[in-house]
């Protein structure tokens, strides 16, 4: 099963990467640069890929905000919180908040659609969300292709220690999303 995956990640890893890049996008970005570490993709391929669907998925969040203001606000209404946050940000640092939303954990697809239901220009928006995708995916699997080694390395530990890894993996996880629950709520 293991080496299915990987051979699909081989074979298909681009459009993978772009669809992965669209939805979530860090994990897959990872996954390019070690695959460019290991020859198996290509990384100046890998960061346009990856840039240009980090740029497809914000630009879709952008424009269900612009068309659905009030579906938006009523899908959302429990995260208000979330909602008021993206308000202040957007208004205190304007297209700094464009610029670096891709990077704000628990507020990456909340932003945009934020700034779609606003007044925001949308060419605006676009320009810098394209600069801001292609600059987080050149770092972002740089990253990982330079530390290539050390991550295959990590993987192969996590997988040996399998009973250890999960159990901490999951208290990590808990930990980061109560940290964030807590700092959105403020």
């Amino acid at each position: 099963m293991e080496q299915m995956f990987i051979n699909w990640l081989i074979e298909y890893g681009y459009i993978i990467l772009f669809i992965w890049s669209i939805a979530e996008g860090e994990t897959g970005l990872v996954m390019a640069g070690v695959l460019s570490h290991t020859g198996d993709m290509d990384l100046t391929t890998s960061i346009i890929v990856a840039g240009l669907g980090g740029f497809t998925g914000d630009q879709i969040y952008f424009y269900i905000g612009r068309y659905n203001k009030k579906y938006i606000h009523k899908l959302f209404r429990t995260q208000r919180r979330k909602f008021a946050l993206a308000n202040i940000l957007l208004n205190k640092y304007g297209w700094l908040v464009v610029f670096i939303q891709r990077y704000l954990y628990g507020l990456r697809t909340i932003l945009p659609m934020f700034i779609g239901t606003t007044r925001y220009s949308a060419k605006k928006f676009a320009i810098i969300n394209f600069v801001a995708a292609m600059i987080w995916a050149a770092i972002t699997i740089t990253l990982a292709y330079i530390f290539g080694e050390q991550i295959i390395q990590l993987l192969h530990l996590a997988k040996q220690y399998w009973y250890i890894t999960l159990p901490s993996g999951i208290l990590i996880a808990g930990g980061v999303w109560y940290y964030f629950h807590k700092t959105t709520q403020k």
